[in-house]
């Protein structure tokens, strides 16, 4: 009687290197995408930043029953509120081109001040800033409600 040896159903060594040869390759083309959009950078950072701010304005001047004021600083590119949004800079890529409030331009001003009234209004304020990539992101609030749109513009 002969015996024939057991057939085992398994993978080679060279299916398992295949495999994961694949998933190496696929891996190394997805993650540098996958790392920037977690990490923000460039116009989504200087975007939300900015609307987070103007947020953090219009809910301190309506809790505190005051008037909150964003202040922004144009010529270094940095914004802040005082008492409730720690001062943020645009990355170096990002630059303003145009920055009113109250139909003032102040894009080469040293500071400008956006006012949030207790009442939920706001003063009127536009921005547009563009990237070193071209994008392009025009800023603004809603004077009635102090709610900020963003339009893309490129």
């Amino acid at each position: 009687m002969k015996h024939w040896p057991s057939q085992r159903g398994g993978f080679t060594l060279i299916e398992i290197m295949m495999v994961v040869a694949i998933i190496g390759l696929t891996l190394s083309m997805s993650i540098p995408s996958f790392v920037r959009a977690i990490r923000k950078e460039g116009m989504g950072k200087a975007e939300s930043e900015l609307v987070e701010a103007c947020q953090s304005a219009r809910r301190q001047a309506i809790m505190n029953n005051q008037i909150a004021q964003l202040v922004l600083h144009p010529l270094d590119g940095s914004f802040e509120v005082p008492g409730a949004f720690e001062r943020k800079e645009f990355s170096r890529d990002i630059a303003i081109d145009i920055l009113g409030v109250n139909f003032i331009e102040f894009q080469k001003a040293q500071e400008a001040r956006v006012r949030f009234y207790p009442n939920g209004t706001s003063d009127e304020f536009t921005i547009v800033i563009h990237a070193g990539d071209g994008a392009v992101r025009k800023i603004y609030l809603d004077t009635v409600t102090a709610l900020t749109v963003v339009e893309t513009i490129r």
